[in-house]
């Protein structure tokens, strides 16, 4: 039984950080989560990307960070090498409440949503920050360079904090906050700090 207003969903450790809008291209190959892949599918339903705090991504434990967000399947192909590949497109953040792990190895788990964001126009004192998202998204191309909303603060932050190459915890701790101005200035004083490292 879970939780009021809880929900459980199949969760998936990573080294990585998704947003809400984020886009993430995934090869799999373990059959724990090719099984998932497919019921995910045929039920168009949710799964959870974590961020490993501590372990490894394929065939041993990961203690995972608490907050973390919902991703949708948005498109799928086999790999030359035969494997999995999907496109999850980032949802809505959650709390994870608990987790385990079922028989196959699959960790589930008991999430709480998150409030969703306000997002509100880019303050002009983060122009610079557009400016910048701008040009990595133009440099990389693909689906989020031709619908890009450099002009959100909520956007900008959210992939700004996916795209730079920030310190895992950094990462984590703008996903966790909540305020997109907020998070604007905390990346600001990320990116400051690791230029004088």
């Amino acid at each position: 039984m879970t939780e009021f207003g809880a929900e459980r969903i199949p969760l998936f450790p990573l080294h990585t950080v998704l947003f809400p809008e984020g886009l993430l291209p995934l090869r799999i190959f373990e059959a724990r989560y090719i099984d998932m892949v497919r019921e995910r599918l045929r039920s168009d339903g949710v799964f959870g990307i974590c961020q490993i705090r501590e372990g490894v991504e394929a065939g041993g434990p990961a203690e995972i960070y608490a907050v973390g967000t919902s991703a949708r399947i948005v498109d799928w192909t086999q790999t030359p090498d035969g494997l999995l590949g999907i496109t999850a497109r980032g949802e809505r953040r959650f709390r994870v409440l608990e987790s385990h792990e079922e028989d196959n190895g699959l960790r589930m788990g008991v999430i709480q949503w998150l409030a969703e964001e306000n997002d509100t126009p880019l303050p002009p004192e983060f122009e610079s920050l557009g400016q910048l998202c701008e040009r990595i998204l133009h440099e990389i191309g693909g689906p989020l360079a031709e619908d890009s909303h450099c002009d959100r603060a909520g956007w900008v932050g959210a992939r700004l904090a996916e795209l730079l190459p920030l310190a895992p915890e950094v990462k984590q701790a703008l996903l966790e906050q909540g305020d997109p101005l907020a998070r604007l200035f905390q990346l600001r004083d990320a990116m400051t700090e690791a230029q004088t490292r």
